[in-house]
């Protein structure tokens, strides 16, 4: 019983992040290239990755933002995608490797409305050798990176 008392007031003393609220947008020109080339449902794989990449530093670092508006600007994959595969048969859904990334901006707002942080930021895989394994392999490292730069940013 005093263990679990105990527990409980470590956990209510830990600092803790107001649940932000992260919206994730796409440029026009990333827009376009989702409709032509990657498909829609592959924006909204990228969405949430960085939804919970900042999730995650924010609770890490105990920052208190009340929304975050991101947006993406640009992202290449590391793989083909479903719908690039099914537009072009000769790529090998398995073997044909890129060098992928992204791109995007963010900026993060107190209570007040007010802007709390602003940040643009891209990674981009610059060695075919060490071309991810998945499909956003690479676009992934540049979202975990973006929010750990963002979040100490905040800090």
């Amino acid at each position: 019983m005093k263990a679990t008392a105990l527990a409980l007031l470590l956990i209510a003393a830990a600092p803790v992040a107001a649940a932000a609220e992260i919206a994730v947008t796409y440029s026009p020109e990333f827009t376009e290239k989702l409709q032509d080339d990657y498909g829609m449902k592959e924006g909204e794989v990228l969405g949430g990755r960085i939804e919970r990449d900042l999730t995650r530093e924010l609770e890490k670092a105990g920052v208190d933002v009340a929304r975050i508006d991101v947006t993406i600007l640009d992202a290449r994959p590391s793989r083909p995608t479903f719908k690039q595969g099914s537009d072009e048969p000769g790529l090998d859904m398995f073997r044909s490797v890129s060098t992928g990334g992204m791109k995007m901006k963010a900026v993060a707002y107190d209570a007040s409305g007010a802007p709390a942080g602003e940040l643009e930021y891209d990674w981009y895989e610059n060695d075919i050798r060490q071309a991810g394994l998945t499909t956003w392999h690479d676009a992934s490292r540049a979202s975990d990176r973006f929010a750990r730069k963002f979040v100490k940013a905040l800090d």
